[in-house]
């Protein structure tokens, strides 16, 4: 007997005897487990950054990761808010929280997570135009690991620009094809999209919890309750820690032909005395100020992530609403009351909790499409209870209660 393995088209012989019964079953089972370590192969780390220091010098200001192996990297710059972006391979972040969360010298601060898979972004936001002066990786020497070593220097803006348009243009990235279950016939299609993700982390908690983290539990418990009743089906735009472009949320939902799209966050804000959940819809004049604002910071999204806009065009840049929406809009005003009135059963409300704003995320002009703001992250109480799972599934049932509204309510208008 022959045992060959095949690899990329060829075979190779690796183990041949003669052999009969009990001695040719004990053969074959040696040879079984061989294979499976070549199959499989030595099990695979990803790298891991254990520290980052920011030091201030006279003439620069250097930035420092500590990394378990050697990685291969690519930086460069973004204007208006000035940032710095370092692209490494997909890593292990094991970086104590915290660690130079203030930032010193020319970097104000920076945000770090998986911005693709396979890629792993650090976003460095500085006080000024700069330049890289040195980038290198060092060796590891007297008891430290491989260091990834940046340092900064200040230049004129227009030294910045001048750097800019000299260096490689890269394509925009591209709004990938998500895949997409068959539909079930007799299923309703619901996109949730839990907000923020990967480098961008979105508002942080009294004790650190991140939005994105927050917003991805919840989705993960709604998506649960509205399956278990037999007539959904869900898409979420993401299942892990990872940065997805607001109009990449909006391609997914209606890749997938989502029928209602909601979007969830949580927020935080200067007096820690406000708490609450609200509901907001698209609309081109925002119903307060606050409303405004938040909407506002919300669609910098990209912007937080190290995104170049500039390549986009005004029609995707801008949140400007098409009349062609109205009817998507007017039916998500309708989910967004359904979702109110259940919810108030539920959870503290803020008050006006059903609010308007130009949010970019909904913007797809053919799903009706609700925000929904789970709380505030600075309020002691709310920080608590949105980390809790049995809170966590109270607003869920709401949120279905909510869902079945709207589409009994969509098929009365239908028949009628």
């Amino acid at each position: 007997i022959s045992i060959y393995w095949a690899q990329h088209g060829t075979f190779i012989k690796l183990w041949s005897m003669k052999a009969g019964g009990s001695r040719l079953r004990g053969a074959l089972a040696a040879v079984a487990f061989a294979l499976v370590g070549v199959a499989s192969g030595p099990a695979h780390a990803d790298p891991k950054v254990t520290e980052l220091r920011i030091g201030e010098h006279p003439d620069m200001t250097r930035f420092v990761i500590d990394v378990s192996s050697p990685v291969t990297y690519k930086i460069f710059m973004l204007p208006d808010p000035y940032r710095v972006v370092i692209d490494l391979p997909e890593v292990t972040w094991a970086v104590p929280p915290g660690a130079s969360d203030s930032g010193r010298g020319l970097i104000k601060g920076y945000r770090t997570g998986l911005f693709a898979p396979g890629t792993w972004r650090i976003v460095l936001d500085v006080q000024a135009p700069v330049r890289v002066k040195k980038a290198f990786l060092l060796d590891p020497r007297e008891g430290h690991q491989y260091r990834f070593v940046l340092d900064l220097e200040q230049v004129t803006r227009e030294a910045f620009l001048q750097d800019l348009r000299a260096a490689p243009k890269e394509a925009p990235r591209a709004v990938p094809a998500p895949p997409v279950a068959p539909k079930v016939s007799d299923k309703r299609i619901v996109a949730l999209d839990p907000g923020h993700g990967g480098v961008d982390p979105g508002a942080r908690g009294r004790d650190g919890v991140y939005e994105k983290d927050i917003t991805l539990a919840t989705a993960k418990e709604l998506k649960r309750q509205l399956e278990a009743t037999g007539r959904y089906q869900v898409v979420l735009t993401r299942g892990r820690d990872v940065f997805l472009r607001l109009r990449e949320r909006i391609a997914i939902a209606r890749a997938a032909g989502a029928e209602v799209f909601i979007s969830l966050h949580a927020d935080t804000i200067a007096d820690p005395h406000i708490r609450g959940l609200s509901v907001y819809t698209l609309s081109e004049n925002a119903s307060d100020q606050e409303a405004e604002a938040l909407a506002s910071k919300e669609n910098k999204s990209d912007i937080i992530a190290g995104m170049d806009l500039n390549s986009e065009s005004p029609e995707v840049a801008n949140i400007l609403i098409d009349l062609a929406q109205r009817e998507t809009m007017n039916h998500s005003v309708n989910l967004a009351k359904f979702a109110v009135s259940e919810l108030s059963h539920e959870v503290k409300l803020l008050n006006r909790s059903h609010r308007f704003a130009g949010f970019a995320v909904l913007k797809a002009p053919d799903v009706p499409s609700i925000l929904v703001e789970l709380g505030y992250l600075s309020h002691r109480k709310e920080d608590k209870l949105l980390q809790s799972p049995a809170y966590r599934k109270r607003l869920s049932k709401a949120l279905v209660k909510a869902v079945d509204d709207y589409f009994s309510w969509s098929q009365t208008l239908t028949k009628s």
